[in-house]
């Protein structure tokens, strides 16, 4: 266990330094997965961002480059498995290997069960569950033959908790908090672990565009007594992605400031049709 041994001095470099590991995040063009990518950079990953959207992930690319990173932008449809395929395919002509996988892309629209239509069921799970099936698919049976590797799916507080006006979301999220435990247990034999994020309420620009004029309202109920920043989730997906937390899988970390663990927290009618109108 020498990774843990030498001093405050090495710590970056032993327990939590991602040096020269290879890592995809995907939905990397903006929010949450473009502050996890250029956070895994800094920490010494090389990093192949994906997106739908191509002008997103190579602004995120450049960017990391431009600080000194390594990183290339693959333009790819999660939901599609092969465009997956060419996108594995092209971490390892780049980089050689994949080190760990960052599930991040996802998406929804509010609507009550009784107002959703069957196709707009099927999107949201296509979006949101569907894709990290297809993602840990490929990525594992390249992290099989290195007999390593870290999986971090990011779910939301959504899945934990029920909310009516947006079902299918939170029964997407809640169905990746289960299939990362399911494929913690599958994948453990070859080292490689699979743990899990639930974000709550994070400050990202579509948040902010839903929330309209409650996002401060919305904010003040939470125990911390304001939203999170997408850079606040980046600490959770390092601790996971690191030696640090070599004993861990299967779990998942809310990071949602104290909203989950408060019963008083009440969205008022006026809050939830305004981003339900969003």
């Amino acid at each position: 266990m020498d990774k843990y041994r030498g001093g405050e001095e090495n710590m970056n470099q032993t327990i939590f330094g991602l040096e020269n590991r290879v890592a995809i995040v995907t939905g990397a063009g903006r929010g949450i997965g473009k502050a996890v990518a250029l956070g895994l950079a800094v920490a010494g990953a090389r990093v192949v961002v994906a997106s739908r959207t191509t002008a997103e992930i190579e602004a995120t690319a450049a960017e990391i480059i431009s600080k000194g990173g390594k990183s290339i932008a693959v333009t790819t449809d999660v939901r599609s498995g092969e465009q997956v395929a060419n996108l594995i395919e092209k971490t390892i002509n780049g980089y050689g290997r994949i080190d760990t996988l960052i599930n991040n892309a996802g998406g929804t629209y509010f609507s009550t069960m009784m107002n959703m239509s069957d196709n707009g069921w099927d999107a949201v799970f296509r979006e949101n569950i569907k894709s990290i099936f297809l993602c840990s698919k490929a990525v594992s049976a390249i992290m099989i033959k290195q007999k390593s590797g870290t999986i971090v799916n990011i779910a939301s507080r959504a899945g934990i908790n029920a909310y009516p006006e947006n079902p299918a979301y939170g029964a997407a999220k809640a169905g990746i908090i289960h299939l990362t435990k399911s494929m913690a247990i599958e994948l453990a034999p070859y080292g490689i672990r699979v743990n899990c994020i639930a974000p709550g309420e994070i400050a990202t620009e579509g948040v902010k565009m839903i929330a309209g004029g409650n996002f401060l309202d919305i904010g003040n109920q939470i125990p911390m007594k304001r939203m999170g920043e997408p850079e606040e989730i980046l600490g959770g997906v390092i601790f996971l992605s690191s030696d640090a937390s070599s004993y861990i899988t299967g779990q998942t970390i809310v990071i949602d400031g104290g909203e989950s663990i408060n019963p008083d927290i009440v969205y008022t009618a006026d809050q939830r049709n305004s981003i339900m109108k969003g």
